[in-house]
């Protein structure tokens, strides 16, 4: 019986599946050094994820309080997805600290959301609710194809190979 061969560029697992060279927590003598573009981008991500979660708050206390709507159902669904949303920007932003491949697509694409909706809010009389979502987005996307960004969020996650 022959065993698949292991791709060399990949770090061998740990006993606890951490990869090699890069423990759970980002740090240790063997780790590669988290650059200050993953930190920038990270507080970024997970300040939307806080400004979706008090909108969520103050969407659902109007909802509460009994604000007209013109579907209620429709009004809960916003609320339920303002939820989803901020926990899952939240989760982008603690994995993508962490070091892992995945949350920066989710990153990218909850930027470029970020700037169709900061474009019109600037055009459309509020220049500075604009800029405060412009200049954050703009400063993730360009540090997101940071080389050096790139090579520390390249973890793969997942349970070692079977065989």
């Amino acid at each position: 019986m022959s065993r698949a061969a292991e791709d060399p560029s990949e770090p061998a697992p740990h006993r606890d599946g951490e990869p090699a060279g890069i423990p759970a927590d980002g740090s240790g003598p063997g780790s590669p050094q988290r650059p200050a573009g993953i930190l920038v981008i990270a507080v970024i991500v997970a300040l939307e994820a806080a400004a979706l979660l008090v909108a969520a708050i103050w969407y659902g206390t109007q909802l509460i309080t009994g604000a007209p709507v013109l579907s209620f159902w429709g009004a809960v669904f916003t609320l339920v997805l303002l939820l989803a949303f901020s926990a899952w920007l939240s989760a982008v932003a603690l994995f993508l600290f962490r070091g892992y491949r995945w949350p920066r697509a989710g990153a990218l694409v909850a930027q470029l959301f970020t700037l169709t909706i900061g474009f019109p809010t600037m055009s459309g009389g509020y220049p500075l609710a604009g800029l405060a979502m412009l200049v954050p987005a703009a400063v993730a996307i360009i540090l997101l194809f940071d080389k050096r960004v790139i090579a520390f969020a390249s973890r793969a996650g997942g349970a070692p190979p079977a065989l």
